[in-house]
């Protein structure tokens, strides 16, 4: 059953979890070598936890152009492995200082922080290798465009560089603008996010037009993101979000509650995914599962 049959968001997205999650499985090392502590340490920071929303946006999109499974669940892998590279380092003592993740221990908990920081680097190259593989795209220049895209979604001008303005911000103490706070997350959370939204398009081949209504969506829709993340980090509970909250408050750092307060921030969150829907009104009822995805971005507990 394709994720194109499916005409309610929940199950769509926990049909995407099972797909790539086993697509995972397929993709990530294993084996008994000297190494194997390495590969012990990928496999437990990417299975078995998540929501996988980044490979769901990249598996709806990909419908929208009648893209087959195999190219649309590997580009979705990759995706995925980026981000839990970027959890891994995100966890460790010189960046969040997290023990939890996804309601285990962190992976430099786990394992210790040499093998986490090896973890996260392996699981960023092995991206890059599935992106490359032709088993992705027949086409070597659509493999290019996948590679472009994710290394620019993922690099000094994407996720890593937004990491590094969060960090300064946070050791200087500065109070940082909501424009700033602006740019900062659409760099750190909402490049990979984008990405995940237009991968799609650019395995269908799709027009500019096209791909500008999923980069408008995915524009809105990773603010939403943030906003809804910045409202758990108040109102969550370790049990539901599966990791430590008010750890943003402890550190004081600004986010778009504290800036908008939290009435205010609920009610931008609810805009902005209302503006993403209508972006993708061109696509008509084929788009209806991002579209719920959008109103599921703003109103998760987890």
């Amino acid at each position: 059953m394709p994720l194109s049959s499916h005409r309610q968001f929940e199950p769509a997205l926990a049909f995407a979890a099972a797909s790539v999650e086993r697509t995972l499985d397929s993709l990530l090392p294993s084996g008994n070598e000297g190494e194997a502590r390495l590969f012990d340490a990928m496999r437990y920071s990417c299975l078995g936890g998540g929501k996988r929303l980044r490979a769901f946006f990249a598996l709806a999109s990909a419908t929208l152009f009648r893209v087959a499974p195999l190219p649309a669940l590997r580009t979705a892998s990759a995706i995925e492995l980026v981000h839990a590279y970027s959890l891994i380092h995100d966890d460790l003592p010189a960046m969040d200082d997290d023990d939890l993740r996804r309601g285990k221990p962190s992976c430099h908990k786990q394992f210790d922080e040499a093998t986490a920081i090896l973890a996260g680097d392996a699981l960023q190259a092995l991206a890059f290798e599935v992106l490359a593989h032709e088993d992705t795209h027949g086409d070597p220049a659509v493999r290019a465009a996948l590679i472009v895209e994710l290394a620019k979604a993922s690099g000094a001008h994407g996720m890593v560089g937004g990491q590094m303005l969060d960090l300064l911000a946070e050791a200087r103490g500065d109070e940082m603008s909501i424009g700033a706070i602006t740019r900062l997350q659409r760099m750190k959370t909402g490049a990979l996010i984008s990405f995940a939204c237009t991968a799609g398009a650019i395995l269908g081949k799709a027009s500019d037009h096209s791909r500008a209504a999923l980069a408008g969506y995915a524009h809105d829709l990773g603010l939403a993101f943030q906003i809804a993340d910045d409202l758990l980090d108040i109102e969550g509970n370790v049990v539901d979000l599966g990791k430590t909250p008010g750890k943003d408050v402890e550190a004081g750092k600004a986010t778009f509650v504290s800036i908008l307060g939290v009435e205010r921030a609920r009610t931008q969150a609810g805009l902005l995914a209302r503006q993403a829907a209508a972006h993708l009104e061109s696509f008509g009822e084929a788009a209806d599962l991002l579209r719920q995805a959008a109103n599921f971005v703003v109103a998760r507990r987890t």
